[in-house]
């Protein structure tokens, strides 16, 4: 019966023991949290009052107001500008060709410049001996309300899309 109890009492001091280690090292791992806050509420607080503190957030909250203030006209401006360029000329086609067949080369063109809205215009310059006629052709969603000739179809079709562009 006492080597029972002798027993029964090193099994109590060693659990006693391992119990003490465990809660040394959670309060250690404790008290290491504790110091790194503190450094970091010393370093916030380092040289401020209660009152210089509240200017500082007072004047931080007036720098995100303008900020807020600042982001709202640059959305303004980027509707405009979004706006402005879906009007703006982005496609083009060209197609040189010999009006004359055999004479000069080809120094006459259809050119067609649309916007995102494929409006636009088509440029037909004529180069002949007698000299040289532009002719303009106003084109509305895609199309015309003129008959277009071959090359100015071309250049239609290569603004458009539908056709890809020579390479040179």
């Amino acid at each position: 019966m006492e080597v029972l109890l002798q027993h029964g009492k090193l099994v109590f001091v060693l659990v006693s023991t391992l119990i003490s280690l465990i809660s040394l090292f959670f309060a250690l791992k404790a008290e290491a949290k504790y110091k790194k806050l503190y450094r970091q509420y010393d370093y916030f607080m380092r040289g401020k009052d209660a009152e210089t503190l509240e200017d500082y957030f007072i004047e931080l909250q007036r720098h995100v107001e303008k900020l807020e203030d600042l982001e709202e006209e640059q959305r303004e401006m980027l509707k405009i500008l979004h706006k402005n360029i879906r009007r703006s000329f982005q496609k083009w086609g060209i197609v040189r060709y010999n009006a004359y067949g055999g004479m000069g080369g080809n120094l006459s063109f259809a050119l067609a410049i649309l916007n995102y809205d494929n409006s636009g215009f088509i440029f037909n310059s004529v180069h002949a001996k007698e000299g040289g006629f532009l002719y303009i052709k106003e084109v509305e969603e895609g199309s015309t309300s003129v008959e277009l000739g071959a090359e100015e179809k071309l250049a239609l079709e290569e603004a458009l899309g539908y056709r890809k562009k020579p390479q040179t």
